[in-house]
């Protein structure tokens, strides 16, 4: 256009109004709620309000948006909840295309735009959905308030600054510590979803933020982790201390305030700028060692005792008997949870008592410890079929390794029902006298499953008056062993138990082993040398490398197959024999079959 063309002043176009204000109001809460949480359905919110601001013909009810793009049944729902409360307090002839109080602008296509802004260095706000302007500055990574990352970085930071802390954390340790600091599970995924807050962990060692080394693994800051988590704790206090001041100050809450100054002091812990200092005076260590001692154990009257469940006993096979047991245990009033166990069929956990948290829609997970008793459940039928494939000598050595001291053997039937088996009678019942004499296990005898859920109530009932008045104690198999508590009744006052996730996580069949592992299950194979043999002869030869060794220090055929004739064994101390001794040495250094 020439510069001496005038200029047409024209008149700009009025938008036309929405014909569904109402439900275009409810949207946009809806959509202000979800980007408070930092949701990211407030994305779909936000689609579903261009759909209906395009939209030139009134709805009589939410179910006639379907026919709209980007509302679905949940939405519909949503809308077909809030129009009928709107009925209920408004009356059944309420008008709902009239524009109501405090409905926003109707004829935009995005009402308010969910991209942040920024300031330019004029002091204009910017958008960050803007096409113009310089290169961006890369933001720094700084995780949501309560995720997995979050949590996994001040569980570490608050690890590193008590005195003579070792320096790293195993994974369940951190799980444990992170767990109270996060909204979602360490361990269990949300409902429809694969991933849990630990996932996080490997975006934070991406990001250089944690060190894994070693295994089993170690988790530790590095030092960019450690600055981050600083951040991060210290922006966490002062919202503590924020929130103390004006509980003091105020002994009546408003809730009819706009919250803008619990936005603002979220929207600090999520800065992505360099530019925050923020100084804090730091609690005394002292406090910090006495949350986390806190954080480590259950105190009487905070926690139930719950009978596990594993979900074998309750799936597959012959599903009217399992019915039968869970009839009866619903029967006799006991509390019990279904669940996967990697050893055992029950036990029993003390349960931290939890209250849900307003606004949330699962209760926060409880920290779970486990008691140091422990069944395994073995029909005459089960127990035949184990001694058979070798199962049964591989079940009572896990049993003995899974860090509970009262591991109990459940045998149901006998007589008739150990009849018509694989093997006779007769070897039945000495494997279950050889579990009890020379095993050193518990053994109840019961006849079927009524007789069995009797014997799980009774149980259930003696473990909760015996811990009832009992502080518990978080111990870690890594750190601190398996040293024996006196348990029985008028014992002290306190006691320390494994948590369950560190139980489960350690009891698993197929999980990495070490090479002494490896070993000893290889020598269990043989016929006749049974778990206390095997760990006989690991106390003097750890490794095939170091047998070997040895049989290559020996000078003759005979003295190599002697050698392990005189290792004692078992509790009565008798020789391994000169049997075994030779089978070991043709297995190892021979390439012929066994004699």
């Amino acid at each position: 256009m020439s510069a001496s063309e005038p200029v047409r002043l024209g008149r700009k176009r009025v938008l036309p109004s929405c014909p569904n204000p109402l439900f275009l109001k409810w949207l946009t809460e809806l959509r202000d709620e979800a980007k408070e949480k930092g949701l990211k359905i407030q994305y779909t919110y936000q689609k579903a309000i261009n759909s209906l601001n395009k939209y030139p013909l009134p709805l009589q009810s939410p179910r006639e948006a379907k026919i709209l793009q980007n509302f679905g049944d949940g939405i519909c729902k949503i809308l077909e909840d809030r129009l009928l409360r709107y009925y209920r307090e408004n009356g059944a002839d309420a008008q709902i295309h009239s524009i109501p109080l405090g409905a926003p602008p109707a004829g935009r296509t995005n009402n308010i735009s969910l991209a942040p802004s920024r300031k330019n260095p004029a002091g204009d706000e910017e958008k960050d959905g803007g096409r113009g302007g310089g290169k961006r500055k890369k933001r720094d990574y700084v995780p949501q308030k309560r995720s997995g990352g979050y949590a996994v970085l001040l569980a570490l930071y608050r690890h590193s600054q008590i005195p003579g802390n070792k320096g790293f954390m195993f994974k369940m340790e951190l799980q444990a510590e992170a767990q109270s600091l996060c909204n979602k599970s360490f361990t269990v995924p949300d409902l429809g979803s694969k991933y849990t807050a630990w996932s996080s962990v490997s975006t934070l060692i991406q990001k250089n933020l944690v060190l894994k080394t070693h295994s089993p693994a170690r988790y530790s800051l590095t030092e960019e982790g450690l600055a981050l988590a600083e951040r991060l704790a210290l922006v966490d206090r002062q919202a503590g201390v924020g929130q103390e001041e004006e509980e003091e100050e105020e002994g009546v809450v408003d809730l009819t305030g706009s919250g803008d100054e619990e936005e603002e002091s979220a929207g600090v812990a999520q800065s992505r700028t360099d530019d925050d200092d923020v100084c804090v005076s730091q609690k005394p260590l002292s406090s910090q060692t006495g949350s986390r001692n806190n954080a480590e154990r259950l105190l009487p009257g905070s926690y139930d005792i719950v009978l596990c469940v594993d979900f074998i006993e309750t799936t597959g096979g012959s599903h009217h008997r399992k019915q039968e047991l869970v009839k009866e245990l619903q029967k006799n009033g006991v509390r019990f949870d279904v669940r996967k166990l990697n050893v055992g069929d029950f036990l029993w956990v003390a349960q931290e008592k939890v209250s849900p948290v307003p606004g949330e829609l699962r209760a926060p997970v409880g920290r779970e410890l486990v008691l140091d008793y422990i069944i395994e459940r073995k029909r005459m039928d089960d127990l035949c079929g184990s001694i058979i494939d070798g199962r049964f000598r591989e079940q009572k050595f896990r049993l003995k390794r899974c860090g509970l001291r009262r591991p109990i053997y459940l045998v149901e039937g006998g007589g008739a029902s150990a009849s018509h088996l694989s093997l006779p009678e007769a070897t039945l019942q000495q494997a279950i006298v050889n579990t009890q004499v020379v095993d050193g296990f518990f053994v109840k005898r019961v006849q079927d499953v009524r007789e069995s859920v009797a014997y799980l109530t009774i149980m259930t009932r003696y473990l909760t008056r015996l811990y009832k008045n009992r502080t518990l104690i978080r111990r870690s198999r890594e750190l601190e062993g398996d040293a024996a508590v006196d348990e029985e009744e008028g014992g002290p006052a306190s006691c320390s138990l494994i948590s369950f996730a560190e139980f489960n996580y350690r009891a698993v069949k197929n999980k990495s082993q070490t090479v002494r592992e490896v070993f000893a299950r290889q020598l269990m194979q043989i016929s006749g040398l049974s778990g206390d043999k095997a760990a006989a002869i690991l106390e003097l030869y750890s490794t095939p490398d170091s047998l070997l060794a040895a049989y290559d220090r020996c000078s003759s055929e005979a003295e190599k197959e002697k050698l392990l004739s005189c290792i004692r064994c078992g509790k009565l101390k008798r020789n391994l024999g000169p049997a075994l001794s030779r089978t070991i040495y043709q297995l190892y250094c021979t390439k012929g079959p066994l004699s």
